[in-house]
C-alpha cells in the first residue's frame, strides 16, 4: 500500500479543520511522552508484587502484546488517516455501531487516565511537600495543562520535547548509578530473578501482573488521534506508533530489571506490596543515596502529572471531537477554535471531568489508584480487541488481502494475548468495565433507533498494504 500522502479527510466526508503542523518527530515524541520513558517508576512496586518479583518478565510480555497491537494500529492508520483512533478504525473497518463501542471503551481509558496521572503526581509531591494536599496539586496540574493545550497543538509539541529530554536524563542517571551499584555487589537478588523465578512462576500470575504493567505502555495508540494534524502522510503515523513503542519497551525492561535487583526490602515487597508507591525510589536510594530518591520521585511527579497528562488531555479531546462530529456525542464538542485550531469545548470538557474525578478520588483512603489503574487498562484493552478484529474484517475479508502475516497472524496473536490479560484482570475492574460496556450498548441502541447513526463515506481509492 502506498503511504497515501494525498489522501485527505474530505475523501471520508469531513472538512479539514484541525491544523496540520506535526512532523514524524513530533508524533514520535508525543508517543514517548504519553507512555513516559520513566513510567515504571510510579507503579514498579505494584508490578513487582503482582509478578512475584518477575517484573521484567511482565514488561516483556506486555511489550509483545502491545507490539502486535501497534502493528494493527499502523495498518488501520494507513487505511483511515483520521482523528478518533480506534473509534474511527473499528467504525470504518467493521461497522459504525462497533466503532461507537470501541470509542466508548477507549473513553474509559482516556477520560480516567488524566485523573490517575494527576493523583499519582499529587501523592509524590505531597510526600515531598506535606503542607500542600494532594487535591491542590491535582487542581494545579489540570489548570496548567489545560491552558497549554488550549493555545494549540504546536505549543504542546514544543513543551513535549523539553520534558522528554529531562526524563531521559533522569533515567540515564538512575541506570548509570544503578548498574555501578550492582557491579559493586549491592544486588539484593539473583540476576535472573526479575525475568524468571521458578519458585513463584505461574502463567496466571504473570498475566495478572501484565494487566497492571500495561498501564505503562498505554499512549502509543494516542498518536493516531493526531492523524489530521500530521503534515507528512499516514505512513508517518504508522512508523511513529511502532517506533515509540519499541523504544519505551527496551527502556522499561532495562530499568525494571536494574531496580528489581536493588530493592532493599524484597521479601516485604513480595508479601505486603507497595501501599505507599515508593518502591522504585527506595531502590534508587539504595543505589545512590537519598538525593537519588528525591530526584526520581520529583521526576515521576513532573512526568506523570505534567508531561503525560498534557498529552493525555489532548488525545482525549480529539476522541470526543471525532465522536461528536459523527453525532455520537453532543455536537458542541466538535467546535474548533477559529484561531488556535483545537477542539475548544472538548478540551474544557476533559478538564472538567478530570477535576471532578481527581478530587473525588483523593477523598478515598487509597486515592482510588487501584480502581483507576485497572479501569483504565480494562477500557484500553477491550478497545484494542476490537481493533484487531477490524484489521481482519477490513483487510482480509473486505479487501481480500493476501498479506496473511499483518492482516491475520498479527491481529489474532494480539487478540489471544490481550484477551487473556483481560481475563486475568482485577475482578472489580471487570465488573465496572463490563457495566460501562453495558451502558455503551444501551446508548448505541438508542442512537441506532433514533436515526443518529451516520452514513460514513468510503475513500475514493484504497490500495492493499
Amino acid at each position: 500500500m502506498s503511504e497515501q500522502n494525498d489522501q485527505t479527510v474530505e475523501q471520508f466526508g469531513y472538512r479539514q479543520e484541525l491544523k496540520r503542523s506535526l512532523s514524524f518527530w513530533d508524533l514520535l515524541i508525543y508517543g514517548l511522552i504519553f507512555m513516559v520513558p520513566i513510567a515504571p517508576f510510579g507503579i514498579f512496586g505494584s508490578v513487582f508484587n503482582a509478578s512475584g518479583g518477575m517484573v521484567a518478565l511482565a514488561y516483556v510480555i506486555g511489550a509483545v502484546g502491545m507490539v502486535f497491537t501497534a502493528v494493527s494500529y499502523a495498518q488501520m492508520s494507513k487505511a483511515f488517516p483520521l482523528a478518533g483512533s480506534v473509534y474511527s478504525y473499528a467504525g470504518r473497518g467493521i461497522a459504525q455501531p462497533v466503532g461507537f463501542i470501541a470509542g466508548w471503551q477507549i473513553l474509559l481509558d482516556y477520560i480516567l487516565v488524566p485523573a490517575l496521572l494527576y493523583i499519582v503526581s499529587g501523592i509524590a509531591m505531597h510526600s515531598l511537600v506535606p503542607a500542600i494536599p494532594v487535591g491542590v496539586w491535582v487542581v494545579g496540574f489540570v489548570v496548567l495543562n489545560t491552558a497549554i493545550n488550549y493555545f494549540g497543538i504546536e505549543l504542546t509539541a514544543r513543551t513535549n520535547r523539553v520534558i522528554l529530554v529531562a526524563e531521559l536524563i533522569v533515567l540515564a542517571l538512575f541506570l548509570v548509578i544503578g548498574i555501578a551499584a550492582l557491579a559493586s555487589g549491592k544486588a539484593s537478588g539473583d540476576f535472573i530473578s526479575p525475568l524468571f523465578n521458578s519458585e513463584t512462576f505461574t502463567v496466571g500470575l504473570i498475566f495478572g501482573a501484565v494487566s497492571v504493567a500495561v498501564l505503562s505502555f498505554l499512549g502509543f495508540d494516542a498518536i493516531s488521534t493526531l492523524s489530521e494534524e500530521n503534515r507528512e502522510g499516514a505512513g508517518q503515523v504508522a512508523r511513529a506508533t511502532i517506533g515509540s513503542l519499541i523504544v519505551v519497551a527496551v527502556l522499561f525492561v532495562v530499568q525494571t530489571w536494574v531496580a528489581a535487583l536493588l530493592v532493599p526490602d524484597r521479601e516485604t515487597l513480595l508479601a505486603d506490596g507497595d501501599p505507599e508507591g515508593t518502591a522504585f525510589y527506595r531502590a534508587a536510594e539504595a543505589a545512590g543515596g537519598h538525593w537519588l530518591y528525591v530526584v526520581t520521585a520529583v521526576a515521576t511527579a513532573v512526568a506523570w502529572g505534567f508531561a503525560n497528562a498534557l498529552v493525555a488531555q489532548a488525545a482525549t479531546s480529539r476522541v470526543l471531537y471525532s465522536m461528536a462530529r459523527d453525532r455520537q456525542l453532543p455536537r458542541f464538542l466538535a467546535w474548533v477554535h477559529p484561531t488556535y485550531r483545537v477542539p475548544e469545548y472538548a478540551t474544557f470538557a476533559v478538564a472538567a471531568i478530570t477535576l471532578v474525578v481527581g478530587i473525588a478520588m483523593t477523598s478515598r483512603e487509597d486515592y482510588g489508584l487501584t480502581l483507576l489503574t485497572t479501569l483504565v487498562n480494562f477500557g484500553a484493552l477491550t478497545a484494542f480487541l476490537l481493533l484487531h478484529v477490524a484489521v481482519v474484517v477490513h483487510y482480509l475479508i473486505r479487501r481480500r488481502s493476501r498479506d496473511y502475516l499483518r492482516h491475520l497472524v498479527v491481529p489474532v496473536c494480539g487478540l489471544v494475548i490481550l484477551g487473556y490479560v483481560v481475563i486475568k484482570a482485577n475482578l472489580a475492574a471487570q465488573v465496572v468495565g463490563l457495566t460501562w460496556l453495558g451502558v455503551g450498548l444501551v446508548i448505541m441502541l438508542v442512537l441506532v433507533f433514533t436515526g443518529r447513526t451516520p452514513r460514513l463515506s468510503e475513500p475514493e481509492r484504497e490500495e492493499i498494504s
